[in-house]
């Protein structure tokens, strides 16, 4: 074997090794779903304060008037932008000020106000985005 050869195997060896080790940090870095209760859904009906279309995950902040008329500001984690966009939302979908019911598995600590999505419905009585 030359020790051209050897250099240039050599070169691609390392350069898929650093091509894998980039691609994979994304899945490196990405949490479970434990701290969601899958036995359980709360409907949390509120006002968008935002809806962050970002990845890895988009985010509704929504403010939610607890019982005794307080605003609690709930965070609910959604998929990542293509799955929405398959689901069929799009960046504008929600914005600030809009009045939904939100349907979410809740956070295992009660404490943390924030859920994992499940579905929606806008102040118009439809479902928004397409619903299983």
């Amino acid at each position: 074997m030359s020790a051209m050869f050897r250099r240039r195997s050599s070169r691609a060896r390392t350069i898929a090794l650093v091509a894998a080790a980039a691609l994979s940090a994304p899945t490196l870095a990405h949490h479970s779903g434990a701290m969601f209760d899958y036995d359980r859904s709360v409907t949390l009906v509120g006002t968008v304060k935002q809806f962050q279309w970002t990845n890895p995950h988009c985010w509704i902040e929504l403010s939610v008037p607890d019982k005794n008329g307080a605003v609690e500001e709930w965070s609910v984690e959604m998929g990542a932008p293509l799955q929405l966009y398959q689901g069929g939302w799009k960046p504008g979908s929600l914005k600030p000020g809009d009045e939904i019911q939100v349907v979410i598995r809740p956070n295992r600590d009660a404490s943390v106000k924030a859920g994992l999505f499940v579905s929606a419905v806008g102040n118009d009585g439809r479902a928004l985005g397409k619903q299983p």
